[in-house]
């Protein structure tokens, strides 16, 4: 059993984890939870002794991990499937590790055949995929036969074979009553591998209870709602029925409704008295991802300032700068194609299509007149155009006049022809001011 009490850990003047207390028991697959930087990491590296504990202690079978005898053979460990030596085969890195902690070289067979390896056993790991040095670094973690085991993002890299493979692995380790404690930020495959939970955030517990506890906790189950998309009244009157019956209603993005408190034969017979037709009425159950994201909604550090399920935008923090406004954006028709360095074309309105008001729609819509590139009103700088240089488009002052073609001189004694009025010089194609070429910037 691992067993922490007040576990803290400080780096200079940052908390990693703050008192942090739990305990993973045998015989059932502990889940270890968190969003990024909540300090999953270390509080593993503090249990197999890597990192030392600024406070509190965390033991492994009642000792610390550096004061297990033999400590291989009592605990193995998947935290960095990379850190393996690359010219190395396979199972001469096992064979290293089973020396070093007095293991049978047969073993090293019997994990290889295990994690599957052993087609590749004299192959170096450097050749290895992703989803190959998992299955290496899995076999090193059982290598010693251990009791207590812990991995980090153990299915990283694997394909939905291997995916189900460690999956059974954990729970048929779990079944012979060892302790298993995985991190992952797979939600679906914590819902079926894990039977608790431990959810940690900014360094501090959140939850420790098992994974049905956490979901009936921490969301609730709720009906899917959908009427005709074509007559939006019928949503309207639905949902204030439903709401009179004590129904808490909230739209979807897709146009359904997404309804709590009332049961479905409820929500059908209300439908009926209101005369309106529905195309789905459907039970859905709250996930495991659902029930973590309500739960550690406060505790992310690393958002992003789009909100990309809601499609809204979220306040930035104080000194960000907000990001550029697209040219045209918001006109009716907008239309955004990439920029001509990507290959972008200009798209033009057909001729003569009019804008709403009357007015002559310019190339993206846009009611007025003709627009410049890519909606920008007419006389705008292109936005993807290349910054100008310093003095661009003034003329130099270096520069040679051209060698003019000698002139017939006139007879003598002939009277002197005026001069002919100087013809307009033609107008010279626009020239970047930067030389470089698109794939010169690449």
């Amino acid at each position: 059993m691992i067993e922490a009490v007040g576990l803290t850990k400080r780096y200079g003047d940052k908390t990693a984890v703050h008192n942090l207390s739990f305990q993973v028991r045998p015989g059932a697959v502990t889940g270890f939870l968190g969003p990024n930087g909540s300090g999953k990491s270390t509080t593993m590296r503090m249990i197999l002794g890597l990192d030392i504990p600024t406070a509190g202690s965390v033991t492994i079978g009642g000792y610390p991990y550096r004061k297990l005898p033999n400590a291989a053979r009592q605990v193995g460990a998947l935290l960095d499937a990379k850190a393996v030596h690359g010219g190395r085969h396979a199972r001469n890195h096992l064979l290293c590790l089973a020396q070093l902690s007095g293991i049978p070289a047969r073993r090293v067979d019997e994990v290889l055949g295990v994690v599957g390896l052993q087609e590749v056993a004299r192959k170096r790991s450097k050749g290895f995929s992703l989803g190959m040095g998992q299955r290496l670094g899995i076999a090193a973690a059982l290598l010693g036969d251990p009791q207590v085991l812990l991995f980090d993002e153990p299915v990283n890299g694997l394909d939905p074979e291997g995916i189900l493979w460690v999956r059974n692995l954990m729970k048929a380790l779990a079944a012979e009553g060892r302790t298993v404690f995985v991190s992952s930020h797979l939600m679906s495959e914590m819902a079926l591998t894990a039977d608790h939970l431990i959810v940690i955030g900014r360094g501090q517990l959140l939850s420790d209870m098992s994974v049905t506890d956490f979901i009936s906790a921490n969301s609730a189950d709720f009906a899917r709602v959908r009427t005709p998309d074509t007559e939006p009244q019928l949503r309207e009157k639905l949902t204030s029925a439903l709401t009179e019956a004590g129904g808490h209603v909230l739209p979807e993005q897709d146009g359904a409704l997404r309804v709590t408190g009332l049961p479905l034969p409820r929500i059908s017979d209300l439908a009926h008295e209101a005369d309106v037709r529905l195309w789905e009425l459907s039970p859905h159950q709250a996930s495991l991802e659902e029930a973590y994201m309500r739960m550690t909604q406060g505790a992310v550090d690393y958002r992003s300032t789009i909100d990309q399920k809601a499609g809204l935008q979220q306040p930035l923090p104080p000194g960000a700068q907000p990001p550029m406004p697209v040219p045209g954006q918001g006109q009716p028709g907008w239309y955004a194609p990439p920029p001509p360095q990507q290959g972008g074309q200009a798209f033009t309105m057909p001729p003569g299509q009019q804008a709403p008001g009357g007015a002559p729609a310019g190339p993206y819509g846009g009611q007025g007149a003709p627009a410049g590139a890519y909606g920008a009103p007419a006389g705008a700088p292109n936005p993807y155009s290349a910054p100008a240089a310093p003095g661009a488009g003034q003329p130099n002052p270096y520069a040679q006049p051209a060698p003019q073609p000698p002139q017939a001189q006139p007879a003598a004694g002939a009277p002197a022809q005026p001069a002919a009025p100087a013809a307009e010089p033609a107008p010279s194609a626009p020239v970047s001011a930067d030389p470089t070429k698109p794939e010169d910037a690449r």
